[in-house]
């Protein structure tokens, strides 16, 4: 992709990325690096950097709750879950998202026409 297509899709991400973190969530509870590493994997977002600011601001809106739990090496880790609001918000979110990414389809197939 060349440097158009990257800024393109960079905002695109951080539009998303807020989204995307609870819906990784609603599948199960996960800890900051555990997540981290997977929308790293889903090139989803380039650091874990960014991620954290992100859990804080969804833990203020009350989207997500936090609890700490003693890992395997005696570290504790901060679990991150999706909060009933949260769980709705990403509803929303999807009806939102399924509604514009059709309506930008269409005109990305219009133009080809």
């Amino acid at each position: 992709m060349d440097e158009s297509g990257e800024k393109i899709a960079t905002n695109i991400r951080k539009g998303v990325l807020e989204y995307c973190v609870l819906a990784m969530l609603a599948q199960r509870e996960m800890y900051g690096l555990e997540l981290a590493e997977a929308l790293v994997e889903r090139n989803l977002t380039a650091s874990e950097g960014s991620l954290y600011p992100l859990l804080a601001r969804l833990k203020a809106a009350g989207l997500v709750d936090t609890r700490w739990e003693g890992g395997d090496s005696g570290r504790r880790r901060k679990y991150y879950e999706i909060t009933q609001r949260g769980s709705e918000q990403l509803a929303q979110f999807a009806t939102v998202w399924n509604e514009i990414s059709g309506q930008v389809q269409e005109l990305l197939e219009d133009q080809h026409a």
